[in-house]
């Protein structure tokens, strides 16, 4: 309503519809522990409640393309329990977190061998985890690579403006001329207000004179299919040759509409700027530069960690590009800084994020921040990271054991359960 200029009832439409979307699914969890399940039993409180949010967390990343911002593992990222991710990733973080919060609660309700098992679960959970805090999954490869990431903190309700457009790509120049020479630099999501094609007097002195340094040039901008006229959201690396990676997953009611074709078209007309891009291909390479490979997301693409495991097997560095503001000085941009930090960690590899009006980061392959920029400030972030090799166990196996795990756990749980009750309606059928 405010950038975009839709009408207010679409606005409340969309913001409510997802609001009530998200909280169908821990409401349904509730319920279903409610109504099929014993309340109160050390085995449901420590195992079968977590095992049901975690398999809730799983479900919303994925079902209906997925929204799956901050599961609660993420709060981990600087407790012992965050060394649980690069073994088992962020799904397993979040049961270590669900057992851990249902072992305070049998401490504090339950009797006295339920407190005795819940302090050995708990315990075991936080030994294991600190065991592997710290620990290196991946190994350096080759020397450090110097890196720049550009924050260009033009305000969003400027930043697709005719009158600003000469200012914004000034503005990008003149930050990244004093770092020319710099192995990386990095740009953040769509940077200059245009098509590729639009920009082509910018981008290739732009491209000649970071060759010239030694430098390649990674930033993120829009292009359109000459042949197909479709828009992608890319990021576009230019060192020896220019390559592409487009974003595979788009975001609903901003860059794609789950709506039919005449909507699509009226909503098209509001001042959302090259809203319809189509996805890029799910398995795409990593991009070269500076003898480097990066591994690439864009926005809310590394809220996804499954989706970047297979670029892991030639990725020795990862690169998110994203455009924060539209959420303003909210929690939100902090929330996503979060979700960078254990995809660094999952990988093992340092993570280099390019975002508009921050928070932009140097980001270690243990998750923790090297650097970082103020928000809503334009400057450049400047040092080295350790490009690293080699696959940790979560990069290996994914997802598929916690998934297993809580599915097993919820199918003990329930199936005497069902069965009683099958059992109980059929002496009552009977008599």
């Amino acid at each position: 309503y405010v950038i975009g200029r839709a009408p207010i009832w679409l606005t409340l439409f969309a913001m409510l519809g997802l609001v009530a979307v998200m909280a169908a699914y821990a409401a349904a969890v509730g319920y279903g522990f409610a109504r099929w399940l014993r309340r109160g039993s050390a085995f449901d409180r420590l195992l079968v409640l977590p095992a049901a949010w975690v398999t809730m967390e799983w479900f919303r990343g994925w079902f209906l393309s997925g929204f799956p911002w901050f599961a609660a593992g993420y709060s981990q990222i600087d407790t012992p329990l965050a060394g649980l991710a690069p073994v088992g990733g962020i799904y397993t973080v979040s049961f270590a977190v669900l057992c851990s919060a249902g072992a305070l609660t049998a401490l504090l309700l339950g009797g006295t061998r339920e407190r005795i098992l819940a302090a050995a679960v708990a315990g075991a959970l936080w030994l294991v985890a600190f065991g592997f805090w710290d620990r290196p999954w991946t190994e350096a490869t080759g020397e450090p690579v110097t890196v720049a990431i550009v924050q260009g903190a033009v305000p969003q309700d400027l930043k697709w403006s005719i009158a600003q457009r000469d200012a914004t790509i000034e503005l990008y120049r003149s930050l990244t001329e004093p770092h020319l020479g710099t192995d990386i630099i990095v740009w953040p999501e769509a940077a200059l207000p245009a098509l590729v094609h639009e920009l082509g007097h910018v981008l290739g002195p732009q491209w000649v004179d970071a060759r010239n340094s030694g430098s390649a040039l990674v930033l993120g901008q829009l292009r359109e299919d000459g042949e197909q006229g479709n828009y992608y959201n890319g990021v576009l690396a230019l060192d020896r040759e220019a390559q592409w990676y487009y974003k595979r997953r788009l975001v609903p009611l901003s860059e794609y509409f789950p709506v039919p074709d005449f909507v699509r078209e009226w909503l098209r007309g509001l001042d959302l700027p090259y809203s319809g891009f189509e996805p890029g291909a799910r398995r795409q390479p990593a991009l070269d530069a500076a003898g480097q490979k990066l591994g690439v997301t864009i926005c809310y693409e590394d809220a996804y960690a499954a989706d970047q495991l297979a670029v892991l097997h030639e990725a020795t560095l990862l690169v998110n590009v994203t455009n924060d503001a539209w959420f303003g000085d909210s929690t939100a941009a902090h929330q996503h800084l979060e979700i960078s930090r254990m995809r660094a960690l999952e990988a093992g590899r340092p993570l280099l994020r390019a975002a508009n009006d921050g928070i932009s980061a140097i980001i270690g392959a243990d998750g923790r921040v090297v650097e970082v920029l103020p928000r809503f400030e334009p400057g450049v972030l400047t040092g080295s990271v350790q490009p690293r090799i080699g696959l940790t166990p979560y990069a290996r196996v994914g997802n598929w054991p916690i998934v297993s795990l809580c599915l097993i756990l919820l199918g003990v749980a329930l199936l005497p359960r069902l069965a009683a009750l099958r059992a109980r309606r059929a002496r009552e059928a009977a008599v």
